[in-house]
């Protein structure tokens, strides 16, 4: 059931996520594109997120927008009035000025991550919340899941020290796992579609701005998503048994590693592991400074690819 509009404002519009914009050339979505796009999500009692370039875009957009509630996803470098901040890029953390009111996004490939863990360490007492998004999960190996799976213990270490000292971090590679007793992924195509800039529905951002894209409607003509079911947990046959329950399924990853939507790679699978592990660690690691969600565990499990137990399906 759709719950959420993604509305890109341009075709240069911060991404939050795995995929790369690599558009460099303007295009504000068309100003009756963008008040159809608010028009169908108030019919459709639909939340909105508006996702915006690194420009200030022009009032009467700003007046728009203002006439619906909305979360505005904004860059570090324009992020005036946001509720959700994007860095992109490791190096750039210096140059954010952080609002402990504010979550963060940060997009970083793995050595970036291992290579800064004391600086988002930082981080993490000066923002309400820190998504880390790695970019280049597609083309891991063997090697570079031993090297995540020591950057988390450090990064586990650091949030323990937050939890003992009475504060409360959010991190999602390593804090999500413990809140969570059910599926939290994207849910792009169930739960959430975008309206890109030109005027056009996509499944999420990525599928507009990549190669393997198509439409799948507009607001005048209404949604056409073909086989809409395999965009449900329900018929996603290796995740709707899993437990690793802060992975986002990005089903853009998906569709470029495995030519299905509804079926992850080997490398999502054994990263969303990886944190599910890891966040059982720091579960039971906060609980020797005192009770802890009591009641709440995260089983023990030595498989990080759920396609090793298929004979469970």
């Amino acid at each position: 059931m759709l719950q959420y509009l993604i509305i890109l404002l341009d075709d240069t519009s911060v991404s939050y996520c795995h995929y790369e914009n690599r558009r460099t050339e303007r295009r504000l979505i068309d100003i009756e594109d963008l008040r159809s796009g608010i028009l169908f999500a108030m019919k459709e009692n639909l939340n909105i997120q508006f996702v915006y370039p690194d420009y200030d875009i022009p009032q009467e957009y700003k007046d728009l927008i203002e006439t619906i509630d909305h979360t505005k996803i904004m860059p570090a470098g324009n992020c005036d009035g946001a509720d959700v901040v994007v860095i992109d890029g490791i190096d750039r953390i210096a140059d954010t000025a952080f609002d402990t009111s504010l979550t963060y996004v940060l997009r970083t490939d793995l050595k970036g991550l291992c290579r800064n863990i004391s600086d988002i360490g930082e981080v993490l007492e000066k923002a309400a919340r820190l998504n880390i998004v790695l970019t280049d999960i597609e083309t891991f190996t063997e090697a570079d899941f031993t090297e995540y799976s020591a950057a988390l213990r450090k990064l586990a270490t650091k949030t323990e020290e937050l939890y003992a000292d009475g504060k409360t971090p959010q991190l999602n590679i390593l804090t999500d796992r413990m809140m969570l007793d059910a599926m939290n992924n994207c849910g792009a195509g169930d739960t959430n579609i975008t309206l890109a800039p030109d005027g056009r529905f996509y499944v999420c951002p990525a599928f507009y701005l990549s190669e393997v894209g198509h439409d799948i409607g507009s607001p005048a003509d209404g949604l056409a998503i073909a086989n809409p079911q395999l965009y449900k947990l329900s018929h996603a046959p290796l995740c709707r048994n899993c437990d690793a329950y802060q992975c986002r399924r990005c089903v853009w990853m998906n569709r470029r590693t495995t030519l299905e939507v509804n079926t992850p790679s080997h490398e999502q699978c054994v990263t969303a592991h990886i944190e599910r592990n890891a966040s059982r660690e720091l579960l039971a690691a906060i609980r020797k400074h005192g009770e802890f969600m009591a009641g709440r565990e995260i089983v023990e499990n030595d498989c990080l690819d759920p396609f090793d137990n298929r004979e469970e399906w």
